[in-house]
């Protein structure tokens, strides 16, 4: 059975900005602890692989998300976006090093989280990549090889900047299965949870039935013909259309 890998943000106890990006955009994309919960119930039981990412590098992994994986005896992928470090809602230098004692593997998610990775120059997207994997590497004394991209702005130049980086596993927003190299490093799709998604969406999306897979798929094809035509007001847009509370997209 080929992997499915799931998208989550932050998870919050009573305000969404607790934890990660302060914006309407970002909150789109937090769940709250009764949901959180609810979209882990039943993962155990899937016979598929699946692997359990989170964006962003909020506090709310340390101090809500580890804890409840553990539980259940998985561990998650940690993706920090390091100019955030110790700031106000995001994870402490030393927070990181103890998930990453704890099995968790902590990963880049960019440096500054730029609003539309994709439109960057390649030196610019080189440094971002560069930049965040040094910091990260000097924090846990251990090489750092794995990254996902901001935003969900993908194209091959990103994968090439990563790539020449030293990350050789990438992965993206596409709700897909399937895997493709760039320059040695892996692409790997990923299935978000977002805010207002039935409670067990998680678990459907890692079933061997493909409907709800193939839902995501069509939705994120839909929207990538969007965002690029739309540019900036996508996220305005989207706000207004979305969320009626949830600045950048994280989509």
């Amino acid at each position: 059975m080929r992997l499915v890998s799931l998208l989550f943000h932050d998870v919050f106890a009573s305000d969404p900005q607790e934890s990660g990006f302060r914006s309407r955009g970002a909150d789109r994309y937090k769940l709250s602890i009764v949901d959180f919960e609810a979209q882990l119930d039943g993962l155990a039981d899937v016979p598929a692989p699946v692997t359990l990412t989170f964006d962003d590098g909020g506090v709310s992994y340390y101090t809500i998300v580890a804890e409840r994986l553990e539980s259940l005896g998985l561990r998650g992928h940690c993706f920090v976006s390091t100019d955030f470090i110790g700031e106000r809602g995001f994870l402490t230098e030393a927070q990181i090093r103890e998930l990453d004692s704890r099995g968790h593997i902590i990963g880049s998610h960019s440096a500054s989280h730029p609003p539309r990775f994709s439109s960057l120059p390649c030196d610019r997207m080189r440094k971002e990549w560069g930049d965040s994997r040094g910091q990260l590497e000097d924090l846990l004394g251990h090489a750092v090889t794995v990254a996902s991209i901001p935003g969900g702005y993908f194209s091959a130049d990103v994968a090439r900047a990563a790539a020449d980086a030293g990350f050789r596993q990438l992965f993206t927003s596409e709700p897909t299965r399937r895997t493709s190299t760039i320059d040695g490093c892996a692409l790997v799709g990923r299935f978000t949870i977002r805010l207002g998604n039935r409670h067990d969406m998680a678990r459907r999306l890692a079933a061997p039935a493909p409907f709800a897979r193939c839902g995501a798929w069509a939705a994120w094809n839909a929207k990538a013909l969007v965002k690029p035509v739309l540019g900036s007001a996508y996220a305005r847009i989207a706000d207004r259309i979305l969320a009626p509370r949830s600045a950048e997209d994280h989509g």
